[in-house]
């Protein structure tokens, strides 16, 4: 109805090799049931599962170069 307040939209970003960004606060609802809430401006949503902090992305996806030995 047009008399109705529009509510803003929340961003979410996708990323191509790398976590989800969403405009916080959010609360992300896990597999097994609980919720885990972030009140951050921006929070990284990770998709890959290798985070120590899971659901929140510490980075984990990222490729770790192994340095060469001379």
């Amino acid at each position: 109805m047009p008399n109705e307040p529009v509510e803003p939209a929340h961003r979410v970003t996708v990323t191509n090799d790398g976590p989800i960004l969403l405009e916080g606060p959010v609360e992300v609802v896990l597999d097994d049931g609980t919720t885990a809430r972030s009140d951050r401006f921006v929070v990284a949503v990770c998709v890959c599962r290798r985070s120590r902090s899971y659901p929140w992305c510490d980075t984990s996806h990222r490729a770790r170069a192994k340095r060469r030995t001379s």
